[in-house]
């Protein structure tokens, strides 16, 4: 069986309209299936429709019943007064259920035909005290793997029995269908209403359902009919699909949008639009979405000398910059401006080793930071901060801060008060030392030590947020002995960061971190895969870089994806239209630095895929920025002094 979700609901969908016996109904704002007793086989299909490569059930899946957004939900409106089949997977020419779903009151059982003895035998597996029958949409996973079942309804505690027998390892699916609602009889049909029920070979579901802050936005898949958004009508039809529900259709001034409106439309006739009603914003149904076709090169950039870091920014009423961490002193580091549609010569800041810049704001006061990485002439050793002067239109010298080989600053606001954090590498030959982070006094206006933290050869920060809390991820670059070594997130609490959860990395350069709908994701980039006391690998530098995803059931983030890398420095989080993307920079592979980076597609159920690949040349960082004339990604060489803006052309 191909590992991917196979969607029993809108298999038994005909492309040109609703199948016998369906009817759509739309309660509490999400539509579902209600199914009819009358002709029970009229929703059924071949299963050879699901399983094209292989004629076998799978041995170890989830079934996913599943309601509006991101969970399984089944409508249950009228409470059973006796058994009830969800679905069911029948023989041709035989009156036994091979696997099957039956609800009755207060309780699910799961059906399944072991096939290993003459004759064979019908093992039912029962979940006690399961209440669909409230009113209320639920989300089901059921989880199967051979002796164990486990039940979780609406992202709750599972449900986990054991039983004797175990799910067959080779179940034969041929000549046999899939029944919606039925056990081919018009006795037992699913009373309430069906949003999605999908089935997936080899994995537990639960993780990717109970994910979310709020599992309800989560979503696998869910027939076109029944998304929340109506499929564009192709004639002159109104709506393809007739459901039962309130329809309304304002014209004149934008109305207001709250959950009143929900799923009520409005024509805007001075710009031609039709809007639909989310619950809190109109959604343009006529909007033209761009998708990213391909990159090319736009830009050849060269700068001073090798270049470690990027930052772009914006100063209000004065234009778009990109400041160059330059690794040579002199000449320093460049800041460029965008003029006439290119980057030009700007300003020049002597720097020592510059690593990155960080552009940040407090109230109306603009700062511009470098890590420096050496000492200057004198043998001092800081990283600067400078501010934007209005009056002489450039950056000027502001507060220098003694730091450690510094690689990277992070900004940010907690509860109103500025932070700057600063991540040293070493001081001299010992990489395990205090990293700083630094708070605003707005009574001197400067930067004082707030926290010091243990960092171990760090090369990054990342700060972020969710929801009422604050965070800030270390990448853990090298210990004096070993790459293989636990990076670390932090969480503020009570005045102070303070460990939330160790992660282990291989090299750690770079933190990412992305929201995708509801979902929180952090990307790491792991650079290399060296001990001191063990036998190299064949090969130091190709090595995966992970994917992250906020559990918040285990209050944790949990292995997504892992992606092969080649020495990865940076991740870079970008979308066109609707689509989302991550590139990395890959920058050795062990042979070469001119090694290609890669553009992966956000894809859903399969996650980050490989869409381009970009010839890159000792690749160390990327940036995403947008202009009125579209958008761009700049990335830096650490190798040569020639830094590329390649811009995205959508179709």
């Amino acid at each position: 069986t191909d590992l991917r979700p196979l969607d029993i609901l809108s298999e038994a969908v005909p492309a040109a309209g609703l199948a016998r016996g369906m009817r759509v109904f739309q309660v509490q704002g999400v539509r579902g299936f209600q199914l009819s007793a009358s002709r029970p086989r009229a929703l059924g299909f071949p299963a050879s429709r699901l399983f094209i490569h292989c004629d076998r059930f799978p041995e170890e899946f989830s079934i996913i019943g599943r309601g509006h957004g991101p969970a399984p939900r089944l409508r249950a409106r009228v409470l059973p007064q006796r058994n009830e089949y969800i679905f069911t997977l029948m023989g041709e020419e035989s009156p036994s259920v091979l696997v099957g779903l039956r609800y009755a009151p207060d309780k699910l059982h799961f059906l399944f035909w072991s096939q290993e003895r003459a004759g064979g035998w019908q093992t039912r597996v029962t979940f006690a005290n399961v209440s669909l029958s409230d009113n209320q949409w639920h989300t089901l996973v059921l989880a199967v793997s051979g002796q164990s079942f486990s039940l979780t309804v609406d992202c709750s505690i599972p449900k986990d029995v054991v039983v004797e027998t175990p799910f067959p390892a080779s179940l034969s699916v041929r000549r046999a269908s899939f029944y919606l609602g039925n056990r081919r009889r018009r006795k037992g049909v699913f009373t309430g209403l069906l949003r999605q029920l999908v089935l997936l070979p080899g994995a537990d579901a639960t993780p990717r359902i109970c994910h979310a802050m709020n599992f309800k936005v989560a979503t696998l898949s869910v027939p076109t009919v029944l998304q929340d958004v109506p499929a564009k009508p192709v004639s002159n039809e109104v709506l393809k699909y007739p459901y039962e529900t309130d329809m309304k259709v304002t014209l004149g001034a934008r109305p207001r949008c709250t959950k009143q409106e929900k799923a009520q439309f409005w024509f805007n006739a001075s710009r031609r639009g039709l809007y639909l009603c989310n619950g809190s914003t109109w959604l343009s149904m006529l909007e033209v979405q761009h998708r990213l076709d391909y990159v090319e090169e736009y830009q050849n950039l060269v700068t001073n000398s090798e270049t470690m870091g990027i930052e772009v920014f914006t100063i209000p009423k004065v234009g778009l910059f990109a400041a160059m961490a330059n690794r040579v002193t002199p000449p320093g580091s460049a800041i460029y401006r965008w003029t006439d549609g290119k980057f030009v010569p700007y300003q020049n800041i002597p720097t020592y080793q510059a690593q990155s810049w960080k552009y940040f704001t407090i109230g109306k006061k603009i700062f511009l930071a470098v890590a420096n990485f050496e000492q200057n002439e004198r043998g001092q050793e800081f990283s600067v901060i400078y501010k934007w002067s209005r009056r002489k239109a450039k950056f000027i010298t502001y507060q220098r801060i003694t730091t450690h080989s510094a690689r990277d600053w992070e900004a940010f606001v907690i509860e109103g008060e500025a932070f700057l954090a600063v991540v040293n590498h070493r001081e001299g030959n010992n990489h395990n030392i205090d990293s700083v982070i630094y708070r605003w006094n707005p009574r001197t206006g400067l930067f004082e030590t707030n926290q010091t933290i243990p960092t171990s050869g760090a090369y990054d920060w990342e700060f972020f947020t969710i929801g009422p809390y604050s965070f800030l991820a270390v990448a853990n670059t090298f210990n004096g002995t070993s790459t293989k070594i636990y990076s670390h997130i932090y969480i503020w609490l009570n005045g102070s960061f303070q460990l939330f959860q160790s992660i282990l990395t291989f090299g750690a350069a770079d933190w990412e971190v992305f929201h995708i709908g509801d979902r929180v994701f952090l990307a790491v980039a792991n650079s290399h895969s060296y001990d001191s006391g063990m036998p190299a690998p064949s090969n130091f530098y190709a090595i995966n870089s992970s994917i992250y995803e906020l559990n918040i059931t285990a209050q944790m983030f949990v292995k997504f994806q892992d992606l092969l890398t080649y020495s990865a420095l940076d991740w870079e989080f970008f979308s066109v239209g609707e689509d989302s993307f991550l590139v990395v920079a890959n920058s050795f592979d062990g042979f070469t630095f001119s090694v290609n980076s890669i553009v992966y597609r956000w894809q859903g159920y399969e996650g980050f895929v490989a869409a381009h690949h970009l010839p890159t040349m000792g690749c160390r960082d990327w940036e995403a920025f947008h202009t009125p004339e579209g958008s761009y990604l700049f990335y830096s060489s650490a190798k040569e002094p020639l830094s590329k803006v390649l811009k995205l052309k959508t179709t």
